[in-house]
């Protein structure tokens, strides 16, 4: 029987297969940390983030106003999170030294709180748009460079000067990263001076070294 010429029937119908596999994209790495002095009090996040060969290609910070420790680390991993999508991060692999947050993300812990569950809401949507995403727990001492970094957000809004060394920043932009170095709010306290010694009148907690404005206001002496 003779052959029959092979038909373009069924042509389409299937993807056609390349013969190379499709490689992956080299994952990036962020480390995140968010801190807050008092808990909740003036707060601040800091993120690094490298690229699949450990070069560094971002270092973020922002002081975010009075928030708790777990609030602010969420900041952080948006932040992450943000900065990967506008600059076509594929896959990326978040570090936090946050066991709640982590444990929450993997969907390991429930989120309880109502100040976080609409950032972990926001933040697990995010994740959802990479073609790679995972989040893992490290110690503080592998998380020093975005620790430092949100102490330094939080120093430039309390107005502390420092001589510590800065991470590097990386050349590219980052439009939301920039530090905002809005101040809290002042603070009236009295305070009475005697023998030299100006003494406040109430509890303040102050950071080492921080300088302060003083406004005198003389009260007449009552009249015996």
């Amino acid at each position: 029987m003779p052959r029959r010429a092979p038909t373009s029937r069924g042509k389409g119908l299937f993807p056609e297969t390349s013969a190379e596999p499709k490689t992956p994209a080299a994952a990036f790495r962020a480390n995140i940390d968010g801190g807050s002095r008092g808990n909740p009090g003036p707060a601040a996040y800091g993120v690094v983030i490298r690229d699949g060969s450990g070069e560094l290609v971002a270092s973020l910070k922002k002081y975010i106003g009075r928030m708790s420790n777990n609030v602010a680390e969420y900041y952080g991993l948006i932040a992450a999170l943000d900065y990967a999508q506008e600059h076509k991060i594929r896959a990326l692999r978040v570090e936090s030294d946050s066991e709640l947050l982590v444990k929450q993300m993997r969907g390991l812990y429930k989120v309880k709180s109502a100040d976080l569950q609409p950032l972990f809401e926001r933040a697990r949507k995010m994740s959802q748009g990479f073609e790679s995403f995972r989040i893992d727990h490290v110690y503080r001492e592998q998380n020093r460079e975005a620790d430092a970094l949100a102490n330094e957000a939080l120093d430039v809004a309390e107005g502390v000067v420092t001589n510590a060394p800065r991470a590097k920043k990386a050349e590219a932009p980052a439009a939301k990263a920039e530090v905002v170095s809005a101040k809290p709010e002042p603070r009236k306290v009295q305070a009475r001076f005697r023998s030299g010694v100006l003494y406040l009148l109430e509890d303040v907690e102050l950071p080492d070294g921080m300088v302060v404005d003083v406004t005198i206001h003389v009260r007449p002496k009552p009249v015996a």
